[in-house]
């Protein structure tokens, strides 16, 4: 299973991105799919997740500013962000977790660096 991220850049203070993230290979059902961020020194944490019956979930620092959404078709998965803040420079990953009969199986992309300038 591959997964590749894109979309990520440097953006001034209030200004948007819209990452991207493309899942290929998987012959089993992806359930979750979601976006986390990390920077140097700090434990990766979640921005947002949505699974396969469409629910979404927000860590708090980001509601009202990114939006999460998912092609099913494409396996694809996209976050756009909007409002951005300097805090929100981080590198950014996607995650996809896919269920095999008896357990579940977590893939990551690479990361997409994005960079809030003040």
């Amino acid at each position: 299973v591959q997964v590749v991220e894109s979309g990520g850049g440097l953006v001034q203070t209030g200004g948007s991105l819209r990452l991207s993230c493309a899942v290929s290979g998987s012959i089993a059902p992806i359930t979750v799919m979601g976006w986390y961020r990390q920077v140097p020194g700090k434990q990766r944490e979640l921005v947002a997740s949505t699974s396969s019956g469409e629910s979404t979930n927000y860590a708090d620092s980001v509601k009202g500013r990114f939006t999460i959404a998912r092609d099913d078709v494409k396996n694809t998965l996209f976050l756009q962000m909007n409002t951005l803040k300097p805090e929100d420079t981080a590198v950014y990953y996607c995650h996809a977790r896919v269920k095999i009969p008896t357990r579940y199986l977590d893939y990551w992309g690479q990361g997409t660096q994005v960079t809030v300038s003040s």
